[in-house]
């Protein structure tokens, strides 16, 4: 089985990862090929080989057509890697913040966008996944739906090459296992279309947060991980932590823009080849915390109590179980998953809010479906309905049952109509 691991000791943004995927081997132009499948227009590709403090790697640029060449941003071009030799361009691209040249779109225009393409299935639902976890995180900030998002930073033509980009590159490379080193944020401002914002941005955080990947900052005054960046890195990588018994086979580099103050403004990219014969699964994999205890001296009333109010301060899961105990007494295992970071505070939790004298913690490894949404037409409404997929391939669909309860109270009906409506039209 084929594994990549990111080396994010400088942060990701979308065409750092591009850079790194065509250092790595992925061809240039079996990238832009693909990439021609969206129809979009206005833009070429560039991909020079360069260096990036004494590193060489793959700078990787989108130009958008009308946009004025020849003023530089403090960085040196050298040959192109693939077509174009020797074309300069006059637009910062690594960091997605500034973009003089943008285009709103909603998440809704670019999905219909992307599914209407020829990509292959398993790049559209990947590509698609990835903004939907940006519209999420911006509609969160907003208050918006995220259908309605608009994407001022990652919405232009450059950022959609380098989301789908990034899709196309993984698939190229026969959709290797990813895995990557814990996430380093820099410190200090951007100036973004919400105004100036400390680092990391709200996007970003809220990306991450949403997936459970934790953020340390460092030194480095400025920002390393954008949204587009985060959003990959929530999509694609399974796990995070240091190299464990990683053989390089093959080592890329992909180059950003900024010269940085305290580490090279590059992305490592490690391919590696396992042997053990396993198969390969394009599911997500993270890591969660299981809070246990016996009790058989609490009321239903208090019970009921617990498992609400532990939901509502962000448990994952929460639920009870009947057991019998010592003494042939009946009483109940109550089980509570939550993030490791929050064990703690929900170790606490229990032992206030329960009868409990002790409470048992165990780490357990969770392997998830890649999910995405979609929108189905009923005769009472449109219904959003949550899709689970597994190597490319929908293996679970389910209506959403918040979006099924709006329907059905607008059209007057009994909601499990709505339900059953949904299910009739899904393959």
């Amino acid at each position: 089985m084929r594994s990549l691991y990111l080396d994010i000791f400088s942060g990701i943004s979308g065409d750092m990862f591009i850079g790194a995927m065509l250092d790595l081997g992925v061809e240039f132009r079996d990238l832009d090929r693909e990439l021609r499948k969206l129809g979009l227009g206005g833009y070429h590709l560039h991909a020079a080989q360069k260096h990036k403090s004494s590193i060489e790697g793959v700078k990787f640029d989108v130009h958008l057509e009308g946009e004025a060449c020849g003023h530089e941003h403090g960085h040196e071009h050298g040959h192109e890697h693939g077509h174009e030799h020797g074309h300069e361009h006059g637009h910062e691209h690594g960091h997605e913040h500034g973009h003089s040249h943008r285009e709103d779109r909603t998440f809704a225009l670019i999905r219909g966008m992307i599914e209407g393409s020829t990509l292959s299935d398993w790049v559209k639902s990947r590509s698609i996944a990835v903004f939907h976890r940006v519209a999420v995180a911006e509609g969160k900030v907003h208050g918006l739906p995220p259908e309605s998002v608009h994407f001022h930073e990652v919405g232009a033509v450059d950022s959609i090459i380098d989301i789908v980009g990034a899709a196309i590159c993984l698939e190229l490379l026969g959709h290797p296992r990813v895995t990557s080193a814990l996430v380093v944020e820099g410190t200090g401002f951007v100036n973004c279309a919400h105004g100036r914002f400390p680092i990391p941005t709200t996007a970003t955080l809220e990306i991450l947060g949403a997936r459970g990947i934790g953020v340390t900052q460092c030194e480095e005054p400025h920002e390393l991980v954008t949204p587009t960046g985060a959003a990959l890195l929530a999509e694609f990588v399974e796990s995070f932590g240091p190299m464990a018994s990683l053989k390089a086979q093959r080592i890329g580099y992909g180059l950003g823009t900024r010269n940085n103050k305290t580490r090279p403004n590059v992305l490592r990219a490690i391919l590696s080849e396992s042997t053990d014969g396993s198969p390969t699964h394009d599911w997500l994999t993270d890591q969660v915390a299981v809070l246990e205890t016996n009790l058989d001296d609490i009321s239903g009333e208090i019970l009921g109590h617990v498992l609400d109010k532990a939901l509502r301060l962000g448990a994952l899961d929460a639920f009870h179980t009947p057991i019998q105990m010592k003494k042939q007494r009946p009483g109940v295992l109550l089980t509570l998953l939550c993030e490791p970071d929050d064990a703690d505070s929900f170790t606490e939790f229990l032992l206030l809010e329960t009868s409990a004298f002790g409470v048992r913690r165990t780490l357990a490894q969770r392997r998830k479906l890649q999910r995405d949404h979609i929108a189905v037409k009923t005769p009472f409404g449109t219904v959003q309905v949550k899709r689970g997929l597994l190597n490319g391939k929908v293996v679970q669909a389910a209506p959403e049952y918040e979006s099924c309860k709006g329907v059905a109270a607008m059209a007057g009906v009994p909601v499990k109509e709505v339900f059953d409506a949904v299910r009739r039209l899904l393959p």
